[in-house]
């Protein structure tokens, strides 16, 4: 169990979750700010129930992380859930990495986003985290953005976080609004695998393609958990980020995933739209643009990520006890 900041002693395991990985079991984390951000009530109540249930259906428990009261809390029941998704507007924090203390120290509700939760992984002994996709580096960073506004440098958290945290992350692939061969080159700079099952391209979040080639592709889940063994083992220090492409049926064509992000992008630009506010923003429009399709595969990935998650999970525990 890695510690090195002290986080052990604000964590707060659920005690299936407690039981679980004393019993040497399957366990998947699972963040919160799909919940508390990224859906309306009760669809994010939902989502957030269907994704602990295809967890279970791999075979693993499920640990949802939010922060309470200044505790981290791996592994939520449905009373804290509910009270996490039907929270006011306003009233639940976002708790990245940089601002972790401060949601601690603030008291009531925080979300975890894909960085917080791999450290509250991390130091739970949960190596498999399942989220929707992944934040990167944005559109205009480290160069000319749209409309040929000011280069930013606009990069995710959750990367930094791959870069120094050493968990699985199962997602659908980077956010379609993102650079997505600039956070492919970010990621091979700093050391992190990204591997995409079944494919040779990476997914496109939306899209089951993203037209950009996938730096390493496993046939099947068995050979994503031999590289995913295999990285882990090896001790680098660094997370891998695993990849598989949202269900076909919920699936958006590509070319119309693509000009509704185009068209976004461009839009929030002529709004003047920046900072923090730019993701929902973009992820608002094109659910209006796509008439809620790209919400419908939002929602079947997210599932879809926790099930495979649970699988792989369960695929890693078969594995080192095979080994003893």
């Amino acid at each position: 169990m890695n510690d090195p900041s002290g986080v052990l002693s604000r964590l707060d395991l659920a005690a299936e979750v407690a039981l679980a990985l004393a019993e040497g079991q399957p366990v998947v984390a699972l963040e919160s700010t799909l919940i508390s951000h990224g859906l309306p009530y009760p669809q994010n109540l939902e989502v957030a129930l269907a994704s602990e249930a295809a967890v279970r259906e791999s075979a693993a428990v499920p640990a949802t992380v939010a922060i309470h009261d200044g505790r981290l809390l791996v592994g939520l029941g449905h009373e804290q859930l509910e009270a996490l998704a039907t929270a006011p507007p306003g009233t639940v924090r976002k708790a990245a990495r940089p601002s972790l203390a401060a949601a601690l120290a603030a008291g009531g509700w925080a979300a975890t986003t894909v960085s917080a939760t791999m450290i509250a992984a991390d130091v739970s002994g949960i190596t498999v985290f399942a989220t929707g996709g992944i934040g990167g580096v944005h559109r205009g960073a480290f160069g000319a953005g749209a409309r040929g506004s000011p280069p930013t440098l606009d990069v995710s958290a959750d990367l930094h976080e791959l870069a120094r945290t050493p968990v699985a992350v199962v997602c659908a692939g980077p956010k379609a609004i993102l650079d997505v061969p600039l956070t492919l080159e970010w990621l091979e700079t700093r050391g992190v695998p990204v591997v995409s099952i079944g494919q040779a391209e990476l997914p496109g979040f939306y899209a089951r393609s993203s037209r950009v080639r996938a730096p390493i592709v496993a046939a099947d889940l068995g050979a994503a958990a031999d590289i995913v063994e295999a990285h882990l083992d090896l001790r680098l220090g660094t997370g891998i980020l695993v990849c598989v492409p949202v269900p076909a049926e919920r699936a958006l064509p590509e070319e119309v995933a693509r000009a509704a992000v185009e068209r976004a992008v461009e839009e929030a630009a002529v709004a003047g739209v920046q900072g923090p506010a730019v993701t929902p923003w973009l992820l608002a429009r094109i659910g209006e643009l796509t008439n809620g399709a790209s919400i419908h595969a939002n929602t079947a990935l997210i599932v879809n990520d926790a099930r495979v998650a649970g699988a792989l999970a369960a695929r890693l525990i078969e594995r080192a006890a095979v080994r003893g």
